[in-house]
């Protein structure tokens, strides 16, 4: 009778150990879940700082992209305005120099025709003395020496020769001026008054102009 309180008393305490124990295996379950949760949670406001700092960094990215979409159509409308102020200014330039070529050529035709007018005012040159009658030594054959001497005429194939051998020749027409006949042959007017051995930019009507040294 005595050994069955004991007994009791053995398995109340076993009992009351095993419910202490469960309970501090909770408790420290407890504890372990809370620490767990608290670092994900940490983990979380982490990720929500990130997410927030990035989200910032995206707009302030548009942002930029945006502004340098509305500086390259800025600088793709000036570039444009800039080439329309390039072409208008080639063009003025080919005006004003085509202005400056006929003012050239207006001065060469004015200072031809004074030249020309200069010649028109200058007294005639002296008519040579009428020939006198022919003497009998010039009759029956006796002329001067000198007439026999007179300059022999080049056969035709000499002549041919010489025109395959000499350069390009222009025959200068009436209304022309040097920088025409430049631009028609495609030399500079330096060239041709070195060629031609011109002192300026005068020529007439008539006169034989070298236009190409190429044989």
């Amino acid at each position: 009778m005595m050994e069955e309180p004991r007994v009791r008393r053995s398995t109340v305490k076993s009992a009351s150990r095993i419910l202490v124990m469960m309970c501090g295996g909770l408790l420290l379950s407890g504890c372990v879940l809370s620490e767990k949760y608290e670092a994900e949670k940490a983990r979380s406001l982490n990720f929500q700082r990130l997410l927030a700092q990035e989200e910032k960094r995206t707009g302030e990215l548009d942002n930029e992209v945006k502004r340098t979409k509305r500086e390259l159509a800025e600088y793709e409308t000036r570039n444009r305005e800039l080439t329309a102020q390039v072409q208008a200014a080639r063009e003025q330039m080919a005006r004003v120099q085509e202005e400056a070529e006929a003012v050239k050529e207006a001065a060469l035709l004015e200072r031809k025709a004074r030249a020309d007018m200069k010649r028109a005012a200058a007294p005639p040159a002296k008519t040579p003395p009428a020939e006198s009658t022919p003497t009998l030594s010039e009759l029956l054959g006796t002329a001067p020496a000198a007439s026999a001497e007179a300059p022999a005429v080049p056969a035709p194939s000499e002549m041919q020769a010489e025109a395959r051998s000499a350069p390009n020749v222009h025959v200068v027409k009436p209304g022309e001026t040097l920088y025409r006949i430049s631009r028609r042959y495609g030399v500079r007017v330096d060239v041709l008054r070195k060629w031609n051995k011109l002192p300026d930019d005068i020529i007439e009507v008539g006169q034989k102009l070298i236009v190409s040294q190429e044989p």
